[in-house]
């Protein structure tokens, strides 16, 4: 009798307690090889190939796309055939704590403290990204129905709509990448659901059809007139929608950040009235913020609310919050104190397309040491930002405005630039995150 195996989610490195899956490389009743590309699964920063664990014929998957599975269900079942070549017995999959495969059995729900564990490892970052595996994760393009793409822009090309096999590949060896698929979706040249009369049949292994188009149909009302419906993947208004991926971590641990920290917001405004000529106004805030770590270092710290021990840093990482449709990351702006105006800049843009194109390392979402929110460039002037710990600070820049100064003799127009800063009150006194805002208003009101 063939040997029948469960496959179990494993935790993909970044200690979260669920994944959601993207896109399955197969369907019950094919064929897969050890070590192939078994499933793409998104998780809060990244979107993750897992391989295979066994060879073997697929008898079972655990859901559809957009789906949420928790760690240590699961995934997959197989018919092991030993003809083909299988992993040693306790040889390492290299999947983290015994994610593996695994006889099946009922799975245990995580226990409260390992939950805790898990966001206290990862509570540098909004996003809770941790440092994922090697092993799990593969950075390799890689040729699902004759077309080859790294799982991230396999994501893309779904989200917005794309049919990656219509997409004219301009990557090496025939790869599609993340700027074809945006080209395409920009063209309109490859919409799903629009293929080509004459299109070739996918081999067996390909990748299962996206998530039913039955949403995007019209419908008919009891009247027999068409009713909207929504296009694939948007949730429709008034219906509940369960959160995935980045949102989902991002509730869990803004939650632990509320439960965790004693917040206190100071605002002031900084006035930008003698400054020369046209300025980068978030390169400024961040030589700023570098200003006032030096002068005030408590700010630029961690703390450990268990221990009651605090670790002041000489070097100046700061988390810069980026929003996307998909949640907020937060991207570390490595030794912020060493860079000039425009090293500032380029770092940032870098920062934000490897945000945008969901190739960010996950040890760039994590490990700074205080961090900017500017939502001043969409609307909002003072604000009460989120302190994440183990940091104790964070800034939060508002709207630029012109508001009537007075000055000796008279009165002016000024250019300014609200200021919020939220700091953990247990870490540093009002004293000196007062001397800390100081700082930065005089860093930000000098002329260059």
């Amino acid at each position: 009798m063939a040997e029948t195996k469960a496959f179990l989610l494993p935790d993909l490195g970044e200690g979260l307690p669920d994944a959601t899956i993207v896109e399955w490389m197969v369907k019950p009743g094919d064929t897969i090889l050890l070590d192939a590309p078994l499933v793409s699964m998104e998780t809060a920063k990244a979107v993750v190939e897992v391989p295979s664990p066994v060879s073997g014929k697929v008898l079972k998957l655990a859901g559809g796309p957009g789906d949420v599975i928790v760690t240590g269900t699961m995934l997959a079942e197989f018919e092991v055939d030993p003809a083909l070549p299988q992993r040693a017995e306790g040889q390492d999959t290299g999947h983290h704590h015994g994610g593996g495969h695994a006889a099946a059995a009922p799975a245990k729900a995580p226990e409260p403290e390992t939950k805790t564990e898990a966001l206290r490892e990862d509570s540098g970052t909004v996003v809770g990204a941790m440092q994922s595996s090697d092993a799990v994760r593969s950075e390799a393009a890689v040729a699902v129905g004759g077309v080859k793409a790294m799982p991230a822009v396999r994501a893309q090309a779904r989200k917005l709509g794309v049919d990656i096999a219509r997409v004219r590949p301009t990557g090496a060896d025939g790869v599609v990448t993340m700027d074809d698929v945006k080209r395409a979706a920009a063209d309109g040249s490859a919409k799903a659901g629009a293929a080509p009369a004459a299109r070739a049949a996918a081999p067996a292994a390909a990748a299962v059809a996206p998530a039913s188009t039955s949403a995007a149909r019209s419908t008919l009302s009891q009247s027999g007139k068409p009713m909207r419906t929504q296009p694939p993947g948007v949730a429709a208004t008034g219906q509940p929608e369960q959160l995935k991926g980045v949102r989902r971590n991002m509730a869990r641990v803004m939650a632990d950040a509320h439960s965790k920290v004693v917040p206190t917001t100071l605002v002031d405004d900084a006035d930008l009235h003698a400054w020369i000529g046209k300025q980068d106004i978030t390169a400024r805030l961040v030589r700023a913020i570098v200003s006032a770590c030096k002068a005030v270092p408590a700010l630029n710290a961690w703390f450990d609310g268990d221990n009651l021990t605090r670790t002041m840093h000489p070097h100046v990482d700061i988390g810069i919050a980026v929003d996307t449709d998909d949640g907020l990351f937060v991207p570390a702006l490595r030794n912020a104190d060493m860079l000039d105006g425009a090293s500032i800049r380029t770092a940032i843009q870098r920062l934000r397309a490897q945000v945008e194109d969901r190739t960010i390392p996950p040890s760039e979402l994590s490990g700074y040491t205080i961090s900017l929110s500017n939502f001043g460039m969409f609307a909002g002037r003072y604000a009460t930002p989120v302190v994440v710990p183990p940091c104790v600070a964070i800034i939060g820049a508002g709207k630029l405005s012109h508001d009537v100064v007075a000055v000796i003799g008279g009165i002016e127009v000024h250019r300014r630039m609200p200021i919020s800063l939220t700091f953990d009150h247990r870490a540093c006194t009002g004293g000196e995150a007062a001397r800390f805002l100081k700082a930065l208003l005089d860093d930000m009101a000098s002329p260059n």
